[in-house]
């Protein structure tokens, strides 16, 4: 019985694989890693990595847990929301927003 596979794994297509694989590391480090500046905001001085890919799009990776740096998703976490819920932080926003008029983040449209 054959399986139902998001993507083809190239079993038989070593060479294929080996692309596929080394093509994967460049997508991971772009998109995950690529053009992320680092941001601490103005309100509580949490540093966090920032990518602006458009004026409408902003990608932030928190290098740690935000209820534990942010006492906007403190507050949110000892009132019983987990994660996710805020998807920001209303001073955090503002302190991107500086840093885009500012040009220290840039938009990469």
């Amino acid at each position: 019985m054959a399986t139902w596979a998001k993507a083809p794994d190239f079993a038989d297509q070593p060479a294929r694989r080996a692309e596929v694989r080394a093509q994967t590391v460049i997508d991971r480090q772009r998109y995950l890693e690529d053009g992320l500046t680092p941001l601490r905001c103005h309100a509580c001085r949490s540093e966090v990595l920032v990518r602006k890919s458009s004026s409408h799009q902003t990608s932030v990776q928190w290098l740690g847990d935000p209820a534990e740096r942010c006492p906007v998703f403190a507050e949110l976490r000892a009132n019983g929301l987990g994660p996710g819920r805020p998807d920001s932080c209303p001073n955090l926003e503002r302190t991107i927003e500086g840093a885009v008029a500012e040009g220290v983040l840039e938009i990469a449209e």
